[in-house]
């Protein structure tokens, strides 16, 4: 999937890719990973309490098991 940056540096990701990956209008984090660009959603940082147990904030990414396997099969190659 190919994308531009304009003079001033920005860069639009394309919808299907942000719909994919969970990406929602406000801050990100943003890195380098070697030659590429690392962009993560920033998930709160606050763990509530619910019924004794700890829960981790989501991220808003929606996890199934197709996605899983498709992140495992990348990790692969």
């Amino acid at each position: 999937m190919r994308a531009t940056i304009d003079k001033a540096g920005r860069l639009v990701i394309p919808k299907a890719l942000r719909d994919r990956l969970g990406l929602r209008p406000g801050v990100v984090e943003v890195g380098a990973d070697g030659t590429a660009l690392r962009v993560e959603p920033i998930a709160g940082d606050a763990l509530g309490e619910r019924s004794g147990r700890l829960i981790i904030p989501a991220a808003g990414v929606h996890l199934d098991d197709e996605a899983v396997q498709a992140l495992r099969d990348a990790d692969q190659r």
